[in-house]
């Protein structure tokens, strides 16, 4: 049986006695703009100038002097589930993203990645003759299946894109970082010592593919999502940035606080009512802090603004490219942030997040020694909850809490062939999932009811473009009721109204006090009207209910630590003998597809061939900041623990044989601390004693016959390859006691809440 597509034409005995018939191709018409949507992370409120701060983004502030800020943009507390909203354009838990993507509950709301049954962005576009690339962070598929092993399912180029280039977890390190490029792995082009940055990387591939298609495809539009990895932490960003801020932030939080409060009534980001919200609990007042305490805060917030005028300047390069295409004035340009400012720093700040994570707290007067690292290449800080307030200026709480601090964020919109208005500000409430919907209604889509054959979820969204009319700036809003729920955090907005709680893990849902504001008279939630509005608190009440039923959101899951064991449990190692075989050359591993060698005991043996004086790594995990890494170097066997920066190294006291031998390390967790022992053909021939075994070891992950990004030992300063042959290594992971098992399912739910 013969099977074409369908055909236009007829088929005869001969092409004489045939006529031949192209299909037309798809095209959204000559004066379809391009699409371009920047999102960033962990900004705050008030970090771009425009929007209050006396921060450095003089490139942001020409979209907004050209565009439309809007002052009243909502999102959801964290990353993932926020970008799965932003691409489908319906809410995160209707589409499989409660929380982040290193979820996966066995409910629908949280899978870990975007259901099919919601098209992203891409996707529709793609369909309708766009081009389609995304850079930058995605964090939208399981990252025990973000190594080269796949599926590829839930990778971008799956789910719309047509070119990728990026890193897929929840953060990277931007000096040495874990590079995608469309469904496999890179290494980055430089190093930091060569002057590499991951955001200028991230533009200039970006450049580049819009001038793939525009120089042999110029009557194509395209769609860019660009997602930089700024301004997660580590707050990183080149020397000469990080000079330019050093004593900008002397005064502290509590004077650049009210400046940025009064700047943002000057400019009418904020009604004139509003109040500035009072200091979270645990954010001390500058002028009551030691010393040491204001030292490493100033140097934290440093870093943070040279990351984000670094970030602001590669805005700039793009802008700049697309003006030189004639291509900037019809270009959909989207800013936005993914949630509000961190509170993952602490009180005090963090030099090492992953001490964070494994319930070290770093006092300031321990960090003084390394304060000049902060920002570099050996650093992986992040500021304390002071300037993290400072930041959500004028609200109160972070990222995470579904408060206005959480939240509201701010949101750019420069199209100068359709918007009128520039430098306009737009009041009224808006959803991350409406910037779909504003797209689909500018380009005159219709989101499709059926894609691939599944049926689809409608839309969540409402088109903002409504506003982009100057008659329209004080407008009614026309999404006037929107739900938030994050890990039992919830909120409610309905015509100006808002109820809000914060939950305590473990405690009844039914028991969380609710909290009551009228948004339009009180933006900054800090007049509580339960009491007295209490008919109102309890109508919103229901509706939350209602929106929680219709949108997917129960089960409510407030686990934690009780999430994490069934995630990290026996039964869902990728190998059920618990042992993992590794044979190179392969990529390097994700740190949550590699083995699960943190917080426990291990056994690690590879299988080499070498010649006299052949050495160089045989396994390593983490990066020069904290991780482990087994080598050979001048004929010996070394293993190095990083603990932060402290190391902690064996050396065989024999020679590792010439020819074929078995050589590794068995690594044993004896409560707190631990013990590395060198294993050379079966014979014991070294070890070290380790005061603290790490149980969240990096968010880098692991490679095999290298090491990969910046060097885990000082013994060594690049990547060190095995020079002789690697046949295989073997990691067999002993079983931990339900005390040890308790204690890493802990530490990786404090890792990956923060890697968003």
């Amino acid at each position: 049986m013969a099977i074409r597509p369908h055909f236009g034409g007829s088929i005869g005995r001969t092409q004489a006695e045939s006529e031949p018939w192209w299909p037309t191709p798809v095209h959204p018409g000559d004066d379809a703009p391009n699409v371009v949507v920047i999102l960033l992370d962990d900004l705050g409120f008030s970090h771009f100038n425009c929007f209050g701060s006396d921060l450095v983004t003089p490139n942001v502030n020409r979209l907004a002097e050209g565009g439309l800020r809007y002052s009243n943009f909502h999102v959801t507390p964290l990353c993932s589930p926020t970008r799965a909203a932003l691409l489908t354009g319906r809410n995160h838990h209707t589409v499989g993203m409660r929380g982040i993507s290193n979820w996966n509950t066995g409910f629908p709301h949280m899978t870990g990645k975007m259901t099919e049954h919601a098209a992203t962005m891409a996707e529709v576009l793609r369909d309708e003759g766009y081009s389609t690339f995304a850079l930058g962070k995605w964090h939208l598929c399981p990252m025990d299946e973000a190594s080269a092993a796949g599926p590829y399912d839930a990778w971008p180029l799956q789910r719309g894109f047509d070119r990728y280039y990026g890193f897929l977890d929840g953060e990277t390190d931007q000096f040495a970082p874990d590079l995608c490029y469309d469904n496999h792995r890179v290494d980055p082009p430089a190093t930091a010592a060569e002057g590499y940055h991951l955001s200028e990387d991230l533009v200039d591939k970006a450049i580049e593919f819009i001038h793939d298609t525009t120089s042999v495809r110029p009557d194509r539009p395209f769609f860019t999502y660009l997602a930089f990895g700024a301004t997660h932490a580590p707050h990183q960003s080149p020397p000469e940035y990080l000079a330019r801020h050093r004593g900008k932030y002397d005064e502290g939080w509590d004077v650049a606080r009210e400046r940025w409060f009064a700047k943002q009534l000057e400019l009418g980001i904020i009604p004139a009512e509003t109040v500035l919200a009072p200091r979270n609990p645990g954010v001390e007042p500058w002028d009551t802090l030691p010393d040491a305490h204001r030292a490493l805060a100033i140097k934290l917030q440093e870093a943070f603004g040279a990351f984000l005028e670094h970030t602001d300047a590669q805005i700039g390069r793009l802008m700049d490219a697309l003006a030189e295409l004639d291509k900037l004035d019809n270009t959909i340009f989207v800013v936005l942030s993914d949630n509000g400012a961190s509170q993952e720093g602490g009180p005090f700040g963090v030099l090492h997040e992953m001490k964070f994570f494994n319930f070290l707290i770093e006092t300031p007067e321990e960090a003084t020694d390394r304060l000049d690292e902060i920002g570099g290449p050996n650093s992986h800080a992040n500021y304390p909850w002071g300037w993290a307030q400072a930041g959500n200026t004028p609200f109160k709480w972070y990222k995470q809490n579904t408060h206005e601090g959480g939240v509201h964020v701010p949101c750019i919109v420069h199209w100068p062939a359709r918007i009128s208005d520039a430098g306009g500000i737009r009041p009224q409430f808006h959803y991350v999932t409406d910037i779909a919907a504003t797209v689909y209604d500018a380009l005159g889509i219709t989101a499709p009811e059926v894609y691939k054959g599944l049926e689809q979820f409608p839309l969540s969204g409402t088109s903002m473009a409504y506003s982009f009319d100057a008659e329209a700036a004080l407008a009614p809003t026309e999404h006037r009721v929107q739900y938030f729920e994050m890990v039992g955090h919830r909120a409610i907005y309905a015509d100006g109204w808002k109820a809000v709680t914060r939950h305590t893990h473990g405690v009844s849902f039914d028991d969380d006090q609710w909290e009551l504001y009228n948004l339009s008279l009180d933006p900054s939630e800090c007049n509580d009207l339960a009491e007295s509005e209490s008919t109102k608190l309890a109508e919103l009440i229901e509706l939350w209910w209602a929106e929680a039923e219709a949108n997917g959101v129960l089960p409510l899951d407030d686990r934690g630590v009780e999430l994490f064991s069934v995630r990290f449990g026996d039964h869902l190692t990728h190998s059920k003998e618990r042992r993992y075989t590794y044979r190179p050359p392969m990529a390097p591993l994700p740190a949550q597809s590699a083995a699960a060698v943190a917080g426990r005991s291990w056994e690690l043996k590879a299988a080499v061939t070498r010649a006299a004086g052949d050495g160089g790594v045989l396994y390593a995990m983490g990066n020069g900041n904290s991780g482990f890494s087994a080598f050979v170097q001048n004929d010996r066997l070394l293993f190095d623990y990083n603990c932060f920066g402290d190391h902690y190294v064996a050396e065989s006291v024999i020679a590792v044989p010439t020819g074929q031998s078995e050589i590794g390390v068995r690594f044993e967790r004896l409560g707190r601390n631990g013990r590395a022992t060198l294993v050379v053909d079966g014979t014991e021939c070294g070890s070290v004693e380790i005061p603290f075994v790490m149980q969240v070891i990096s968010s880098v992950g692991a490679s095999v016959g290298y090491d990969n990004g910046l060097p885990v030992s000082t013994r060594y300063d690049n990547a060190f390859p095995f020079e002789g042959t690697l046949h295989r290594v073997d990691i067999e992971l002993l079983r931990a006691n339900k005390k040890e098992s308790a204690e890493i399912a802990e530490a990786q739910q404090r890792s990956d809440m923060t890697r968003q």
